[in-house]
């Protein structure tokens, strides 16, 4: 991966960790539904002045709008509905950590839509992986061992994220990045104008905190890092870009401790710990089976 991309995926998990706690900040006030329309609006408008300083085009190609509005609805609508509703009740740390899984779901979901092979270690991996997700949704739930529902809306988004990684893709043929990254989030947008009655009242009754993560959420985590992810995906394997998702949940712990006060309870740290490992050894397996074939001699 060339140095440029991997400085630019360093930018991008710092914002997307800061999200969590920020979230957090904006759910105290503002309801799901309306802080997923507000982010999405703020993004919208924020690419708008990036599409022009880039000189990129400002609307998608017809036959191309129905694709884009399926890679809108998962990874906008569908990620950030989820993701907020589970918020509500599970920690911006734990979050964290059961999104930093994308990777291993991105990875089990390859397999079965573009072909690429997984190795034994691979399926090792994605499976400790798993069982870190589930000691999470287990210690998640504020009063000791105890099943939380609401954690599971979290793996949902990061099963709409992964697939939004693999499919728009093949979308860098024809767009620049910045371009499907904002094509995506206006087309996941439109779903979301449903939340809109109330949208108003619910914003004249918000003290500033909230508004302010919002409007933080809204440009850097959404606008600028989706660009970024988009760039990244279309000059590096899929693998190894949402690999980086793993170091997302550093920056969000520490981000969560300094901004919201919180500190994972044990049961959620060692999940972590876990579901991390998981993905480490499912990149270690991607990358050796990346050599065997670099260094296989051609038929």
């Amino acid at each position: 991966m060339a140095l440029g991309v991997a400085a630019a995926l360093l930018v991008q998990v710092i914002l997307w960790g800061t999200a969590f706690p920020m979230i957090k900040i904006a759910l105290t006030e503002l309801s799901a539904p309306h802080l997923t329309l507000l982010r999405h609006l703020v993004a919208s408008a924020a690419f708008v002045p990036l599409l022009l300083a880039f000189r990129a085009r400002l609307r998608p190609e017809r036959r191309d709008l129905p694709y884009f509005f399926l890679l809108g609805v998962l990874g906008y609508t569908v990620y950030h509905l989820a993701l907020n509703f589970g918020q509500t009740q599970v920690s911006a740390g734990a979050a964290s950590l059961i999104i930093a899984t994308a990777p291993a779901i991105t990875a089990l979901l390859a397999v079965f839509m573009t072909g690429e092979r997984l190795p034994a270690l691979g399926w090792l991996g994605s499976l400790v992986s798993f069982a870190g997700v589930a000691l999470i949704v287990v210690g998640d739930s504020g009063a000791g061992v105890r099943f939380n529902a609401y954690a599971w809306l979290i793996v949902v988004a990061a099963v709409a994220t992964s697939l939004y990684a693999i499919m728009q893709r093949r979308m860098f043929a024809r767009y620049r990045p910045i371009e499907v990254a904002a094509f995506a989030t206006w087309a996941g947008t439109v779903p979301m104008l449903a939340f809109a009655p109330g949208v108003v009242a619910d914003v004249a009754a918000a003290s500033p905190a909230p508004l302010l993560a919002t409007l933080y959420i809204g440009v850097f985590p959404s606008a600028v890092a989706y660009t970024i992810f988009a760039f990244a995906l279309s000059r590096a394997p899929v693998t190894l870009v949402t690999a980086a998702l793993y170091l997302v949940p550093v920056f969000s712990l520490l981000a969560s401790w300094l901004l919201v006060s919180e500190v994972p309870g044990l049961l959620t740290a060692l999940g972590g710990s876990v579901a991390i490992g998981g993905v480490v050894l499912l990149n270690l397996a991607k990358q050796r089976q990346a050599r065997r074939v670099a260094a296989a001699p051609a038929d």
